[in-house]
């Protein structure tokens, strides 16, 4: 409901604070008072359109603050938790309007778009007016209305869930359909890839085993030849470059002559230099043993090199060719056999899909034919009840049909296979016709009146606003609405704007509407009437200007009755 309007420089509206409660609240005041201003002021914190005009002269800029207390089980609680939105304790909504006509919203002081203002906005107030009715004369809420009035809920949900499975069923036809006509149109280069793929046969991880072992030969093939130079210089195979064993040998021999023959026992000079070739020998035979031992250890395997980077290569090639990395290869053929396998399978599961696209029509057609069915035999209560509750509200002449029509198959949809309007002739003779079309704003009101009190259920709209719905009408007609906005305000919140006593006096909570003059600026005022007040409101609603003892008397009247 709504609990709280804030109202800041909108045309004759400086600044006013109202507060709601539950139940019936009236607004009455002359002509021209401004209570139109409270309608646009509400309209522009629900998202109505904004206008430059509705800034008050002199003001830079104007807003308007709406809070609405709601459960957390509500569509618009629903909504804004979809949208991010915390709804905390209740939903405010706030516009602000600049001269320039710019406007921005806010929901709980957050920044909002205008449409999402809109969207919640119309889930918490309806709006019955003389010049604009929300609910009634757009045909695609009449379905929801007669569904409300009496149509269990299950049925348009199992409606609404084999429509969805049907349109599940037609899109994985359509996806296999398309699937493979793709696969048809590709046959051969899946087959060539296919056949390409397989016989490589990839692995996962190939890649980087592959790249390691190259690696790893590619060392061994370094040392082989490092190894092997090294040998080579110490066994030249160049019979004009002497081995180093045999010029170490070669100098021993020399410096061992040195010491003549006849001389055994004499001392060469040469002795330390001959220790040091001889050394030098003992290290050389110790390292061409070494080089040998690791010549023999080194992995040195051109032939398997040249076997792991052909593998390697060829790999790397098909994943480039097809635009993948060498690692989605595996995944690849897969994906291919599977396109394949589809194709040769494909028209097996065209049929099964069919069948369950058939099946899941009928399904569906067997909901929607039981919703319309519903709906008829709601359609026809309603038209009985409706029927009772014009006369009284001068709409004796009128006669109201919910005609419920079947749709063409291309129009079925997850609300059902039919349609439903709300048709109405004003006057004895006349064709029923659409009620936008047919129906004045007056008689338009007071249809929508009368369909609130008549619905079965309680309307998830939680706040209905009826501007003028007594507008043309009084004495008994004019009681007859006051006591059916009375019967709905019992089960949502009903804000009225009337000129008329005999609703007025129906009031739970009355707001008087008026214009004064300050400081040579007309302002708009309004005041919450306690019970003196409201009978001299009421008076002066009976009487004119000038308020009797007889009007007095007749308010009371009035009051009374309405207790």
């Amino acid at each position: 409901m709504l609990t709280s309007l804030a109202i800041r420089d909108i045309v004759l509206i400086e600044r006013l604070d109202l507060a709601f409660d539950l139940g019936l609240t009236v607004l009455t005041g002359e002509t021209g008072a401004g209570k139109s201003i409270l309608l646009d002021s509400l309209g522009l914190a629900l998202g109505a359109r904004a206008e430059m005009g509705l800034v008050r002269a002199g003001a830079d800029m104007a807003s308007v603050i709406a809070a609405f207390s709601v459960p957390d089980s509500h569509p618009a609680v629903v909504l804004l938790a979809q949208q991010g939105l915390d709804t905390e304790d209740e939903i405010v909504l706030r516009r602000v309007l600049s001269r320039d006509g710019r406007s921005r919203a806010f929901i709980n002081d957050q920044p909002v778009g205008v449409a999402l203002l809109r969207r919640v906005g119309t889930l918490l107030v309806e709006v019955q007016g003389q010049h604009e009715q929300i609910g009634l004369a757009d045909p695609s809420s009449h379905a929801g209305l007669l569904d409300a009035f009496g149509v269990a809920p299950g049925l348009r949900d199992e409606t609404a869930a084999a429509w969805r499975g049907w349109r599940e069923a037609i899109a994985a036809l359509e996806a296999a359909r398309a699937a493979i006509a793709v696969a048809e149109r590709d046959e051969a280069w899946l087959r060539h890839a296919v056949d390409e793929l397989a016989g490589l046969v990839p692995q996962p991880d190939e890649e980087e085993r592959l790249a390691q072992q190259r690696h790893r030969l590619q060392q061994g093939e370094r040392h082989a030849e490092a190894i092997a130079t090294a040998m080579a210089e110490l066994a030249p195979h160049d019979r004009r470059t002497p081995a180093p064993a045999a010029a170490l040998r070669a100098a021993c021999r020399a410096l061992q002559r040195l010491v003549p023959p006849a001389q055994p026992d004499a001392i060469n000079p040469a002795e330390p230099a001959l220790a040091a070739l001889e050394r030098a020998q003992e290290a050389l035979a110790e390292a061409e043993t070494l080089l040998t031992r690791l010549a023999s250890e080194t992995e040195a395997n051109p032939r398997l090199l040249e076997q792991a980077e052909e593998r390697l290569f060829a790999l790397r090639a098909v994943a480039r060719k097809h635009a993948v990395t060498v690692a989605e290869l595996p995944a690849l053929l897969d994906t291919l056999c599977a396109r394949l396998t589809a194709l040769e399978t494909g028209a097996a599961e065209v049929v099964v899909l069919e069948q369950a696209v058939q099946a899941a029509r009928a399904a569906y057609a067997q909901c929607a034919t039981a919703l319309g069915t519903a709906r008829q035999a709601a359609a026809a209560r309603l038209d009985r009840a409706l029927a009772r509750e014009l006369p009284p509200l001068r709409l004796d002449r009128a006669r109201f049909h919910a005609d419920v029509a079947a749709l063409a198959e291309t129009e079925w949809g997850p609300a059902g296979s039919d349609a439903v309007r709300f048709l109405i002739a004003t006057n004895p003779g006349q064709e029923l016709g659409p009620l936008a079309r047919v129906a004045s704003g007056g008689e338009l009101s007071r249809l929508m009146l009368a369909l609130k009190v008549v619905l079965s259920v309680d309307s998830p709209v939680p706040t209905l606003v009826f501007d003028e719905v007594d507008a043309d009408v009084g004495g008994a007609t004019a009681a007859a609405v006051g006591e059916r906005l009375s019967r709905v305000a019992e089960r949502v919140q009903v804000l009225v704007v009337t000129h008329s006593p005999q609703v007025a006096a129906r009031g739970g909570a009355h707001l008087r509407v008026a214009k004064q003059t300050v400081r040579g600026r007309a302002t708009t005022r309004v005041q919450q009437l306690d019970a003196a007040a409201r009978r001299e409101e009421i008076a002066r609603m009976l009487a004119g200007e000038t308020i009797t003892d007889a009007a007095r008397a007749a308010a009371d009247d009035l009051l009374g009755a309405a207790v």
